[in-house]
């Protein structure tokens, strides 16, 4: 799924950097995922690029939810070398998790080797480094980087990769090289904490053939690529999907009845939705409204249930697009890159003035159903 969210570390580094080598925390006492309900989340994506939207993001989080996702990309050239060391995105990630623990609330980790705007490709490579799975500074730094956040942050759940099934559909020939450098990384991690639940994400869309891609042929829609899933078997600890509806359903009462339910017949174990969400506005090829996101809510919520043990609408405010399009700019960005920014900003829960959607109340009653 082609989508973009900027990075925070600009706000971070201005607001909370302190010097040094970034201290590792220790294990949380007590957390939501020990609850046995199902945890509900957001990514940390603030509705204008400044400091104080940063703030209120977490603070709004900790009202509406019970943990922070955060999805970082591989830094490659800090963890080529090995596990410690200092470094800006190590201190911007331990800043992250120091404001969950502020807010009180817990972080899930998914480091991610691909490009969020293209998952057919890298991001940030290295100059002269191979662009494949094989080789032996990506599987390192990849390893590297997972082993310094588990001893870092204790994370519960920790995704190895995001939506993985679109570089496997672009590179059937590096997929069985991602998948050894996933065992391998699953190895070590349980050797040193056997209590982290592992995975990495299925862009549910895709695995359903409901989106173009050529390079897949003509498979059957609505018919799940399972074998991409079952590849990571038995190491994976968790089935973990990503899905926006809205670029395949007009609205929100098209997803079919059984769109999501197959999960639960095909695999036993846990089921998780690491980012998802419904836009609520007519914007470029869409013609979404506020009832489309409450029908895809009560969806989600009908067919997949209890089962769940983590649930991300990856947006709690929608974004303030004058504000990105402008730092982006300022970044170098391509301007194609704030429109394509445009396709995710209204999947928020609520507007980014902070004013609720009523898709709000709903995920409020499946977060906190009455006794």
């Amino acid at each position: 799924m082609r989508r973009i969210f900027i990075s925070l570390s600009i706000l971070f580094i201005t607001s909370l950097a302190c010097g040094g080598a970034p201290t590792p925390l220790p294990p949380p006492e007590t957390s939501v995922f020990d609850s046995g309900r199902t945890a509900y989340g957001f990514f940390p994506s603030p509705p204008e690029v400044s400091i104080e939207s940063v703030f209120q993001t977490f603070k709004g989080i900790s009202e509406h939810g019970d943990f922070v996702l955060i999805q970082q990309n591989t830094p490659w050239e800090d963890f080529a070398g090995g596990v410690d060391g200092e470094s800006q995105p190590r201190t911007d990630l331990t800043n992250q998790v120091t404001l969950a623990k502020q807010n009180n609330i817990s972080y899930i980790f998914v480091l991610d080797p691909l490009n969020g705007l293209n998952r057919r490709e890298f991001i940030n490579l290295p100059a002269g480094w191979d662009a494949n799975f094989a080789n032996p500074n990506i599987r390192t730094a990849h390893k590297n980087f997972a082993l310094w956040v588990v001893r870092n942050f204790h994370p519960r759940y920790l995704g190895l990769a995001s939506e993985i099934n679109t570089y496997m559909d672009a590179h059937p020939e590096d997929a069985q090289n991602f998948i050894s450098l996933y065992n391998e990384i699953y190895a070590l991690v349980k050797a040193e904490a056997p209590e982290t639940q592992l995975f990495v994400s299925f862009q549910w869309d895709d695995l359903n053939n409901m989106l173009p891609q050529p390079e897949e042929g003509a498979r059957q829609r609505l018919s799940p690529n399972w074998e991409q899933v079952e590849a990571f078997e038995p190491n994976l600890d968790v089935w973990v999907i990503s899905t926006y509806p809205y670029f395949v359903f007009p609205h929100g009462s098209d997803i079919p009845a059984d769109y999501y339910s197959p999960l639960l017949s095909r695999t036993s174990k846990p089921v998780a939705i690491a980012e998802s969400g419904y836009s609520t506005v007519t914007f470029d090829q869409f013609a979404n409204t506020p009832e489309d996101q409450v029908a895809f809510l009560n969806t989600v919520h009908d067919q997949l249930g209890p089962r769940m043990v983590f649930w991300v609408n990856t947006l709690l405010s929608d974004f303030n697009l004058d504000s990105y399009a402008k730092e982006m700019e300022k970044q170098g960005r391509k301007p194609k890159d704030a429109q394509d920014l445009g396709n995710f900003a209204y999947i928020g829960l609520r507007n980014f003035d902070g004013t609720p959607k009523p898709a709000l109340e709903v995920w409020e009653f499946f977060r906190n159903p009455p006794p």
